[in-house]
């Protein structure tokens, strides 16, 4: 029998019951499919209250977001829908191009006349729950925000843990987790004598590459889907990114195969080559259920209570297990705790006072850089990167180049299909860019030798890994060395920083002129990378 992973601390406020002649509008956002039973139509009466979904262009707009991004809600939406209407839920479905509103804020205050209350699960997007609050506030009408049992760690137990600290690591808070909801556990310690298998997991392919791979599981897309793409095509021709290989998961029921495929045929493999990337691969042994998960369209503690499954019945390694499920029950729910605690500050952070205007490349992936061109064409083409492929390629050129955050934090948002606010304003702003000191110990910077050792992206590259200056040089290697000089003194005290910081000091003085000049260089003609 599976675990049943429950937060105590989430409860359901309920309104006075509804009057004759009175009404709930009960609202369900874009990310907030859950399966059923909906968490939010716990106290629903069909007889006096209403669903409401609203399909608005802001949501696409707001940033200028992958095309594939934006069918891929719209299309999970109307499935829901469909299962909503099914189900007899008096359903309120408002359509792209059906209705005169751009925002969902403005379609939700026209349908506000007569309506006691407006009951919806807490938004994952601040703007978006501002908007909502001031939409409502203005029709005098109340709204009744409920908290979204979703979430392994709801936002007061969060604040809870995190307490008076200025400085969150999630290896702690994971550690945390596990106790608290019993995962990987025996008794009191973890399973297996250790809480992580980073020495087991995380290794490099090797000259001969992944060899044959495990195809996942795609769902080809039936009428309502191409329905959506076809609605995305019309009113979005200008945005980035391809619908030809769009096959991602947009029911319930396709996230379920979705995991069972990923559990069985790529999980064995995913803790040892999960950090690891390869030219025209990018899909490898990564799961590809973080759609489905940001969605709602499946429960995390089902992912998880399936993996420990197949773990204990000896299909899946312990390091396996451990590897993933640190990624669903810890750092996933640490983002997010981070999201609703730092938010709106966290925005707008940027402790280095990086400057530098986003690439144009950053939205064609034509540029010289073999690895970035891979992994960004890989972005436009499908609408997803694994997570060492967002960290270490474009969130480790885009800090060492000193990109303006809140331009990156953006084009994280906008071409990613799993990507919303709550998971991407974290990851970008606090992981990959360090633009907020307070989620991670180090900066994750390195140089051209760790994208060599980790892919074979340098193959055929015209820059060169190992040479630090000089027009042929890698771009990351001058990039990390001048970011390194530049921050010396700050990261003196940093004992991870250590032994970059001794071999810098070791560099000739005529060697640090010549990456400091190659650095500028770069960086005052980005575009012709």
């Amino acid at each position: 029998m599976e675990k049943q992973l429950v937060d105590r601390q989430i409860l359901f406020r309920r309104l006075p019951p509804a009057r004759p002649g009175m009404s709930r509008l009960f609202l369900v956002l874009g990310d907030q499919l859950h399966p059923d039973p909906h968490p939010l139509l716990a106290d629903f009466d069909a007889a006096s209250d209403r669903l409401l979904m609203i399909e608005a262009t802001e949501e696409s707009t707001h940033v200028w977001s992958h095309r594939a991004r934006s069918a891929l809600f719209l299309a999970a939406m109307r499935h829901r829908a469909a299962a909503f209407r099914d189900a007899g839920y008096p359903l309120d479905y408002l359509r792209l191009g059906e209705h005169p509103h751009a925002t969902l804020a403005a379609a939700l205050a026209a349908r506000l006349a007569g309506v006691r209350a407006v009951v919806m699960l807490e938004a994952g997007d601040q703007r978006v729950q501002d908007a909502l609050d001031a939409a409502c506030r203005a029709a005098g009408v109340a709204l009744l925000v409920r908290p979204d049992p979703h979430f392994l760690c709801s936002t007061e137990a969060f604040a809870e843990w995190a307490g008076t600290r200025d400085k969150l690591r999630l290896e702690y808070f994971y550690r945390w987790q596990r106790k608290r909801h019993d995962v990987l556990m025996a008794g009191d310690e973890p399973l297996g004598g250790q809480w992580n298998f980073d020495a087991d997991n995380r290794q490099a392919f090797g000259r001969h590459g992944p060899g044959l791979l495990p195809p996942p599981l795609r769902f080809a897309p039936d009428a309502l889907t191409r329905s959506a793409i076809a609605d995305v095509v019309r009113h979005f021709p200008m945005h980035p990114g391809s619908l030809d290989s769009f096959a991602w998961p947009v029911t319930s029921a396709q996230a379920e195969a979705a995991l069972a495929d990923f559990i069985a045929h790529r999980l064995p493999e995913f803790g040892r080559w999960q950090d690891a990337m390869w030219s025209g691969q990018p899909f490898l042994w990564h799961s590809l259920l973080s759609t489905a998960l940001n969605l709602k369209l499946i429960d995390p503690r089902r992912v998880i209570a399936a993996t420990e499954a197949a773990c204990a019945a000896g299909r899946v390694p312990l390091a396996a297990a451990e590897g993933f499920i640190r990624q669903v029950l810890g750092w996933r729910e640490f983002v997010r705790g981070i999201y609703h605690r730092h938010m709106p500050a966290l925005a707008s952070t940027n402790q280095y006072d990086h400057r530098q205007p986003l690439p144009a490349w950053f939205w064609s992936g034509r540029t010289q850089a073999a690895c970035l061109a891979a992994v960004i064409g890989q972005t436009l083409e499908h609408g997803y990167a694994h997570h060492i492929q967002r960290l270490m390629i474009t969130g480790n050129f885009a800090l060492l180049a000193g990109l303006d955050p809140r331009q990156v934090a953006d084009w994280y948002l906008a071409v990613y299909v799993d990507a919303v606010a709550w998971v991407e304003e974290p990851n970008t702003l606090g992981m990959a860019l360090n633009a907020w000191p307070g989620m991670t110990s180090k900066p994750y910077c390195a140089s051209g030798a760790y994208i060599d050792r980790m892919s074979d992206y340098c193959r055929g590259c015209r820059y060169r890994p190992k040479e630090r200056s000089g027009e042929t040089a890698c771009p990351f290697t001058t990039l990390y060395w001048d970011f390194l000089a530049r921050h010396a003194r700050r990261f003196a005290a940093n004992p991870r920083l250590a032994l970059p910081l001794k071999n810098l000091q070791r560099l000739p003085t005529d060697e640090r002129e010549r990456i400091a000049a190659r650095a500028r260089q770069l960086t005052e003609q980005l575009d012709e990378l």
